[in-house]
């Protein structure tokens, strides 16, 4: 299949993209790290950078949505690109300094989660206006595969260079990543209008709720974001419980432990590339239903991990068959979502997504852990394993969606 040319603009975009992704691999857990080696953080402290930094970055960008709604959306990004770098340079200058604390990695981790829905917002509704319909669902196909194998390859390599170099050089280089990507948004060139306020703009009561009014007023993605929030959470809230049974119970070694979950990431690049042409073939109703679906038949596999190299195959082939689901089934997600999403809504819409399922995250993580710490983590695993199995009966139905639906946004 010849490759689809989406333009120069949309080239840097997905440059940006990338070098971002794979800054925030590297980078990836670097902050839990620092607490625990440099802050000599508690396990309660740790669990709460881990969970209330995302929660509470969460809380800010509700706000955040109406107004990245009416500003033009390339500054948008390029301004939460040089927040978040700021936000992750003052770390290791305080580190030198000898002047960093837990109380900082709380601001930078909600900084950051509340610039990456923002910045997620903005760039949603960029998108829609830099390609053409018939391309969005190749252009998200491209960011899904540029995330996994940022995955993939990312923590590893981060890995090494905190053991060779110290517990803060992937926090400059996550930095660092975020300077090139705002330079890259701002190679794309040209001059967008800022949207002109209409009777639903910033100043009117209640426009903090009309990304969720939007989605839970649409039959199909209120049924796709009632469902992504439980399968997004449930799988989330397996990684501590699958980390404890590994490495405590089972006594993985580490490495084996980082292979289990950094190897599966390849198939990401598998069903983010059978994006297209899945849809073409089978059409995008289908895709939602059997596709969403087999993202959500592997989890319990996970609860019958034993020791040893048979163990490290199982947990390797249940993941690699979640991402590789996963991954076909979320850039066609995010391309109906714009489809029928309104231009005057999108980024309030994207904000409300973003900040739906990051709370999702953790409830459902907070809940599993207080389940574990009663149960054990193959309990807990358990429970998720056998919840999840209930969530596609949320996805919507074929006939009955295609009745019920509005006409595509203009």
């Amino acid at each position: 299949m010849v490759r689809r040319a989406l333009g120069r603009p949309f080239a840097w975009l997905w440059t940006a993209y990338a070098v971002s992704a794979y800054g925030s691999a590297l980078g990836f857990g670097a902050l839990p790290l620092i607490a625990v080696l440099v802050v000599r953080a508690s396990p309660a402290e740790v669990s709460a950078l881990s969970a209330v930094g995302p929660a509470v970055g969460a809380l800010i960008a509700v706000p955040l949505g109406p107004w990245v709604e009416f500003r033009r959306k390339r500054p948008v990004m390029i301004g939460m690109d040089l927040a978040r770098c700021a936000a992750m340079v003052s770390i290791p200058v305080a580190y030198a300094l000898g002047l960093l604390g837990f109380g900082q990695l709380l601001v930078v981790s909600g900084v950051v989660a509340a610039a990456k829905i923002a910045f997620n917002a903005a760039g949603g509704a960029f998108l829609k206006a830099l390609v053409r319909p018939d391309d969005l669902l190749v252009a998200n196909a491209r960011f899904e595969s540029t995330n996994w194998s940022s995955i993939a390859v990312g923590p590893p390599l981060g890995g090494a260079a905190i053991g060779l170099f110290g517990p803060v050089v992937t926090v400059v280089a996550d930095a660092v990543s975020y300077l090139l990507s705002a330079l890259c948004i701002t190679a794309i060139g040209g001059r967008q209008e800022a949207p002109r306020p209409t009777g639903d703009g910033p100043a009117r009561a209640g426009s903090l709720l009309d990304g969720w009014r939007h989605l839970l007023g649409h039959p199909v993605l209120r049924a796709l974001y009632l469902n992504q929030l439980l399968v997004g959470g449930l799988i989330m809230a397996t990684e501590p419980l699958l980390a404890v049974l590994l490495l405590r119970r089972l006594h993985f070694p580490p490495w084996q432990y980082g292979l289990a979950f950094a190897a599966p990431c390849l198939g990401g690049l598998v069903g983010s590339r059978l994006a297209r042409r899945v849809v073409a073939r089978y059409g995008r109703d289908r895709v939602f239903r059997t596709v969403g679906t087999l993202r959500a038949i592997w989890l319990i596999g996970l609860v019958f991990v034993r020791p040893g190299v048979a163990g490290l195959v199982l947990v390797m082939a249940v993941e690699l068959a979640i991402i590789v689901n996963m991954s076909l089934f979320t850039p066609v997600l995010a391309t109906y979502r714009l489809d029928h999403t309104p231009k005057h809504l999108v980024a309030r819409t994207l904000t409300a997504w973003s900040v739906g399922q990051q709370a999702s995250i953790a409830v459902l993580t907070a809940l599993a852990g207080l389940l574990a710490d009663v149960t054990g983590p193959r309990t807990a695993l358990t429970v998720a394993g056998l919840l999840i199995l209930a969530t596609p009966l949320l996805l919507p139905r074929g006939d009955e969606a295609a009745r019920r639906e509005p006409e595509p946004a203009a």
